[in-house]
């Protein structure tokens, strides 16, 4: 191991998600810390590192520790192997497996098997499903779509579906952006 660096934290995205939790706006904190709203904005959007004593103010002003702001910290890149072979449940059981350890910007999961048709899913950002091995129907938008293996769905944020495998054995991998992350709206650009 030796003196190897530590990787830098985005502890930005802690605060976001720290302050969004309590309801605050910038303004809020801002003044329960004593730092500026320009700031504390630059900080959220990891384009200022804040201090030791400027992080314990903003921890302060949200209730928590900056011991605890740098636990719920990303590392700025990371990079994370996750084998078959962890999950050590039978293969001839319907499973789900997450392809993804962690906190992180996109979900991903392997669903193996059948799946549970009744449910609808209706997730806040971007969906791709791609089909491994079998067929899978979804349903979106009250269209049906038939899907193979190599067959890949896109669907945006917000549209509701529910989808099931129609072939034993079936694995679909499914990537999300997660939930916690903002979608940008694509502004109409100004002439």
């Amino acid at each position: 191991m030796g003196d190897h660096k530590e990787q830098p934290l985005r502890v930005g995205a802690a605060v976001r998600r720290r302050r969004r939790a309590l309801e605050l706006t910038l303004a809020v904190v801002a003044e329960r810390s004593g730092l500026s709203v320009p700031f504390l904005s630059q900080v959220e959007n990891e384009r200022a590192r804040p201090s030791r004593p400027s992080l314990e103010r903003i921890a302060d002003a949200l209730g928590t520790t900056a011991a605890e702001l740098l636990a719920a910290a990303d590392p700025a890149c990371s990079v994370d192997v996750l084998r078959a072979e962890d999950e050590g449940i039978p293969p001839e059981q319907a499973r789900l497996r997450p392809l993804v350890r962690g906190h992180h910007q996109l979900h991903a999961m392997e669903f193996i098997g059948d799946h549970d048709e009744g449910r609808e899913f209706q997730h806040r950002n971007d969906e791709l499903m791609y089909v491994v091995d079998g067929a899978v129907e979804v349903e979106a938008e009250g269209r049906a779509h038939r899907l193979g293996r190599g067959d890949t769905l896109y669907l945006s944020g917000g549209v509701r579906h529910r989808w099931r495998a129609t072939v034993p054995d079936t694995r679909v991998i499914v990537v999300a952006v997660a939930d916690h992350i903002e979608a940008i709206e694509d502004r109409p650009r100004r002439r």
